[in-house]
């Protein structure tokens, strides 16, 4: 038969180490205490947080349940959601409002002018479903171009897109084609998983 120890304050204090003190406006003479091998915890509340290296550790007083004060640094680091950046800890991370595509930025443009000349040249192209959503408004922008019909909306248009006949093609079917749409042009559509990295993969189409 187990039998359940109920320890005093008097009876803890008998056997840690000598130690100074604060005086304390809590009455814990009477509060019951569980002893666990590395804290003990008060019936009230409270929590003995202990300090020393050993089994034994010295006794450093009461201090209020709080799980944010009692973690401590490399404890966060085993915790998802936190990252570490210096001396600091972040729980989200702004700044993401241009889709890297984990490319520099010249690489980053190369890789939406040739998706977005392909996409306009076969109306319809498969690739990974951050790249869809990240050239959809390039898609957009160059048929605005195109439904405009200027000079100067036909060179920008020139200076993005590589095929210089393809240019000129969009710019004769634009007006015709999407003259009563007003942005929208593209759709995209979710597929299986790539084989072999699992990265989510999507059609995108032209309207």
């Amino acid at each position: 038969m187990a039998i359940a120890y109920c320890w005093t304050m008097s009876s803890l204090q008998s056997v840690l180490p000598s130690f100074n003190r604060p005086s304390l406006s809590l009455p814990i003479s009477a509060s019951k205490i569980s002893i666990a091998p590395t804290q003990l915890t008060l019936s009230r509340g409270f929590t003995l947080r202990s300090q020393f290296s050993l089994s034994m550790r010295s006794f450093t007083g009461l201090t209020f349940l709080n799980p944010l004060q009692l973690r401590t640094e490399s404890e966060f680091s085993g915790l998802s959601g936190f990252i570490q950046n210096g001396s600091k800890w972040f729980a989200m991370r702004h700044g993401c409002r241009v889709p890297k595509l984990n490319r520099p930025p010249d690489q980053r443009r190369a890789l939406l002018r040739g998706l977005t000349t392909q996409l306009l040249r076969h109306g319809r192209i498969k690739t990974t479903r951050a790249r869809a959503s990240a050239m959809r408004k390039y898609i957009d922008k160059m048929i605005t171009l195109a439904k405009g019909g200027t000079l100067h909306q036909r060179r920008q248009a020139l200076g993005f897109i590589y095929d210089k006949q393809l240019v000129h093609a969009l710019f004769a079917e634009a007006q015709e084609r999407y003259g009563e749409r007003n942005g929208g042009y593209t759709r995209i559509i979710r597929t299986l998983p790539r084989r072999g990295d699992n990265a989510p993969m999507a059609f995108i189409e032209l309207v």
